[in-house]
């Protein structure tokens, strides 16, 4: 696979506890998300926070892994739906961390075994790289069937 390189900007106004901002992606795909402390501790009020976009990019990658590997078993899906939710919490002498990915999988195929898609998704899991980023960074990665 040859290297990837993607980069998104953030642009804020005013003081990090009063003010605002904005994220976008440098491909056009999302621009102008809106985003504030107060949004990313407490209530997001329709905003974004670094930790949803984490869900979002950890959901997207197991997504295209778990894919990947049901081609490989000749059997590609019908239709997945992955969520996961981020964990940020207080660690001693750390202060907040992502201590956690908890990955739900639900998958709709034909022409395969329990055991065979449970593989498949064990793999997709070892395979993907936000859930190996996550372990090196001495977060728990949890990945169940719905």
């Amino acid at each position: 696979m040859p290297r990837i390189e993607r980069s998104a900007k953030v642009e804020w106004e005013g003081s990090v506890s009063r003010g605002a901002g904005t994220i976008t992606g440098d491909t056009g795909a999302f621009s102008g998300l809106p985003y504030t402390l107060a949004s990313r501790l407490g209530d997001p009020e329709g905003k974004t926070s670094p930790e949803e976009l984490l869900a979002a990019a950890t959901a997207g990658c197991f997504t295209t892994s778990l894919g990947s590997e049901l081609a490989r078993d000749k059997t590609p899906p019908t239709r997945m739906e992955i969520h996961c939710l981020i964990v940020m919490d207080e660690v001693p002498d750390q202060g907040h961390q992502i201590v956690g990915a908890e990955i739900t999988v639900h998958v709709e195929v034909e022409g395969t075994s329990e055991e065979a898609l449970a593989a498949a998704i064990e793999r997709a899991d070892e395979g993907c790289p936000f859930s190996s980023l996550l372990r090196r960074a001495g977060a728990t990665v949890t990945v169940k069937r719905a």
